[in-house]
């Protein structure tokens, strides 16, 4: 999940929705989602980085999409609070989706715009923000955790969570019908571990264990191109290891993991916010991980039981008090 804190329902958009049809308003519809008054977290978007970037019509109300690397395309949903991305790599056999959205938008039918070649869907892990649309594709790889078979069921409650008017920035895509929204159940086709190797076709993707934010967080490394897919072991923002399913010794162990390979990458390409990143930012990681738990950095914020912690660009969301871990894992 991303780096979004709760925002109060803003008085105008319960006010427009007043003005809807009375059964419009209780479905949620498009018209009164298309709130003039927007969200706090709305109103910095665009993120200006993303001029920066080789945009890839789409045509599309929900979804954009960037070519951050060739035959290698972000799919971004920018009107929900997650600002969650997913990666499409294409090799000359095969394409892996890295992730399946929100499940609100059409993710597959994005997809096919991108490539013709068979699809294969693999998830950094198994938070409902980022396997929303697997259901839609035949063939889902999983890890082989209790965690990832729990997911796969399905969930409603925190998908009616993220569509909270106070979570979207704009109208949700027509035919949308929020009453029922969920992330669907979906099939694990295939069993995967770390060390796990993809053939695309003239393109290898080696699947990287990295839990921490959850048990079954990965990371993919295309070592030929140097591009390291972290899902949410690192993006840009608030970064989220509170909730009940992290592990704060699994996550420095991981991000050891993954400062390691520095030498080795180009870009760096996280499932949240901003879809590059240079490698430089993952030693940054784990000092500032560090320096938080060897209490050298005080929170930001604190409220019941999560504090905010900011070293320079990097940002955590931890559980308050800090868990007693070891600060120096040995290999992961």
């Amino acid at each position: 999940m991303s780096a979004r804190t709760s925002f109060s329902r803003r008085h105008f958009a319960l006010y427009l929705c007043a003005l809807c049809a009375s059964v419009a308003c209780q479905g949620f519809s498009s018209v009164c989602f298309a709130q003039t008054e927007k969200p706090e977290w709305c109103r910095n978007l665009p993120r200006p980085e993303y001029k920066s970037l080789e945009q890839v019509p789409l045509n599309d109300p929900w979804f954009e999409g960037y070519k951050v690397a060739p035959a290698t395309f972000a799919i971004y949903e920018p009107h929900q609070a997650e600002e969650v991305i997913s990666y499409l790599i294409v090799g000359t056999k095969q394409a892996l989706l890295f992730d399946a959205g929100m499940g609100i938008g059409n993710i597959k039918a994005i997809v096919a715009r991108l490539t013709s070649r068979p699809i294969v869907v693999l998830n950094s892990h198994t938070h409902d923000d980022h396997v929303g649309g697997n259901w839609q594709f035949p063939f889902v790889y999983g890890m082989d955790t209790a965690f990832t078979r729990a997911s796969a069921k399905g969930s409603r409650e925190d998908a009616q969570a993220e569509i909270a008017k106070d979570q979207l920035c704009g109208a949700l895509p027509r035919g949308f019908d929020p009453a029922k929204y969920s992330t669907k159940p979906w099939k694990i086709s295939l069993f995967v571990h770390n060390g796990f190797k993809i053939n695309l076709g003239g393109r290898i993707i080696e699947i990287i264990s990295t839990p921490g934010h959850t048990p079954d967080s990965i990371s993919l490394l295309d070592r030929a191109n140097g591009l390291l897919f972290t899902g949410d072991t690192f993006y840009p923002g608030e970064i989220w290891l509170y909730r009940p399913e992290s592990d704060f010794s699994a996550y420095l162990a991981s991000v050891k993991k993954l400062a390691a390979l520095t030498p080795e990458l180009k870009l760096v390409l996280g499932a949240h916010n901003l879809p590059i990143a240079q490698p430089s930012v993952l030693p940054q990681l784990e000092d500032a991980i560090h320096s938080v738990l060897a209490g050298k950095i005080q929170p930001k914020s604190v409220t019941g039981d999560q504090a905010i912690y900011q070293i320079g660009e990097i940002s955590f969301r931890l559980r308050n008090p800090l868990p007693a871990v070891n600060s120096n894992p040995g290999p992961n």
